[in-house]
């Protein structure tokens, strides 16, 4: 009957706006951690849909403070069991150091050992020195994908139980891997067949 229809689409509908307040964790109890270039398609990328996984995006897709929060807001409270870390290849994280950005922002009056790097806690201060290193740039994406899966696992904030895993987004063939799993240098190679020939 077609008031049950309308019934169950309000319920639906009510259901989704009131999420948090009613428990309902995200679809796929998913919480995704990535860069936040645009030519990385985070849903595409892991064949996922809207509702299905809280996505924390940032420079370089890395474990920072906020993030560390945000995990473990979502695996603390809001029915979060899987971490994935999506990386990708030409970050913009790997075309200059944090020495040298650091340099740049000096270069245009900005005093990087005095800057606040949270406006709402003042008395969060960087030491000395530190500013390039918090800025986090990195030269290999495989290392620094395996590195997040790492941090986050080690991370008391975050229950043991929850699955991580971490992924790297070819940009040029728009594909995903694991790390340090090229396929394509592995195709069509003499050495992988002689390799697999005398196994």
């Amino acid at each position: 009957m077609l008031h049950q229809q309308i019934d169950q689409k309000l319920s639906e509908k009510k259901a989704w706006a009131l999420r948090r307040q009613l428990g309902i964790p995200n679809n796929k109890r998913l919480w995704v951690l990535a860069c936040m270039d645009e030519r990385l398609p985070v849903e595409k990328a892991l064949g996922i849909n809207e509702g299905d996984a809280h996505i924390f995006r940032n420079a370089g897709g890395l474990v920072t403070d906020d993030a560390i929060r945000s995990a473990m807001l979502t695996t603390q409270f809001f029915g979060t069991k899987e971490i994935i870390v999506l990386n990708h290849t030409e970050c913009g994280m790997m075309t200059a150091s944090g020495d040298f950005l650091s340099e740049v922002l000096h270069q245009k009056g900005i005093d990087v050992d005095r800057v606040n790097i949270d406006p709402s806690l003042p008395e969060l201060q960087l030491p000395k020195g530190f500013f390039s290193k918090w800025i986090k740039t990195f030269t290999d994406v495989d290392a620094i994908c395996v590195k997040q899966v790492e941090l986050l696992r080690n991370s008391p904030l975050i229950p043991e139980d929850v699955v991580i895993n971490g992924y790297i987004w070819q940009v040029e063939s728009m594909s995903l891997r694991r790390p340090y799993e090229r396929l394509s240098q592995k195709v069509n190679t003499s050495e992988e067949m002689e390799r697999h020939t005398t196994n």
